[in-house]
C-alpha cells in the first residue's frame, strides 16, 4: 500500500483479493492504524519493520509518502526494502507532481499494474536476480529498526492521550485563572467598598455644608 503521510490518504494498493491470507481484513485495519499514526507524526524513523503475528510490515517514508508491504517473517528484509525502493522510484517518476493535489482515496490505483509486475520479480528469493540483490553489500538494512505492532500503535495512542490531557489541563488552567481573577476582583471590592462609601458620604456632607454656608 502507498499512502500520503500528511493525512494518511491511501494513494495506491496492490489489488490482491486476500483470499489466500488468513485474517486479511485484520491486517488491513492494522495498516490503516499505522497510516493514521504516521499522519499524526508518530513515527521514529523513515524506515522501519513492524512485526505482527507471523508477518512483518516493512515501510519507507520518502517525500511525505509511505510505501508499505507485508511479508512473511522468513522473507529477507533486504529484498523487502529493495522492493519498496523500486516502487518509490517509479511512483515518484510517474505521479510525483500529483501527490500533493490528490483529493480522493486510491487516486493512483492504476499503479497496481507496476506493483504486481514488480512483486512477481521479488517473490522467488532464489532467482539469480534476487540472490545478486541479497549479496549487494552497498545496500544495508541492519540499522533499520524492528518493532512490535502493539508497541508502535500503543505509542501513538499514548501520545494522543498525553496531547488530550495537556489540552484538558490547559483548558482547566485557563478556567481556574479566570475564576481566580474574579475572586480577586470580588475580594478587592469587599475590601475597599466600605472605604469608598465612607469617603463618598464625607464628600457629600462637605459639599452640602459648603452650599448651605
Amino acid at each position: 500500500m502507498i499512502a500520503r503521510v500528511t493525512d494518511g490518504l491511501p494513494l495506491a494498493e496492490g489489488l490482491d483479493d486476500g483470499r489466500d491470507l488468513k485474517d486479511a481484513e485484520f491486517y488491513k485495519q492494522q495498516v490503516k492504524a499505522l497510516f493514521k499514526n504516521l499522519s499524526r507524526g508518530h513515527y521514529e524513523a523513515s524506515r522501519m519493520s513492524v512485526e505482527t503475528g507471523p508477518y512483518v510490515f516493512h515501510y519507507i517514508i520518502e517525500g511525505r509518502v509511505c510505501y508499505l508491504t507485508m511479508c512473511d517473517r522468513a522473507y529477507p528484509k533486504k529484498l523487502a526494502f529493495q522492493y519498496l525502493e523500486e516502487l518509490r522510484n517509479e511512483f515518484e517518476r510517474v505521479n510525483g507532481t500529483q501527490i500533493e493535489t490528490a483529493a480522493r482515496p486510491y487516486a493512483f490505483i492504476k499503479f497496481d499494474t507496476f506493483i504486481q509486475k514488480t512483486k512477481k520479480l521479488y517473490q522467488d528469493t532464489h532467482t539469480q536476480r534476487n540472490i545478486a540483490k541479497l549479496n549487494d553489500e552497498l545496500y544495508e538494512v541492519h540499522q533499520i529498526m524492528t518493532r512490535n505492532v502493539q508497541e508502535v500503535l500503543g505509542v501513538g495512542q499514548q501520545l494522543d492521550q498525553v496531547t488530550q490531557m495537556s489540552s484538558r489541563l490547559s483548558s482547566e488552567s485557563r478556567i481556574y485563572a479566570d475564576k481566580a481573577r474574579d475572586l480577586n476582583r470580588q475580594a478587592l471590592i469587599r475590601k475597599w467598598a466600605p472605604v469608598a462609601i465612607v469617603f463618598g458620604v464625607v464628600f457629600v456632607l462637605f459639599w452640602i455644608k459648603n452650599k448651605l454656608w
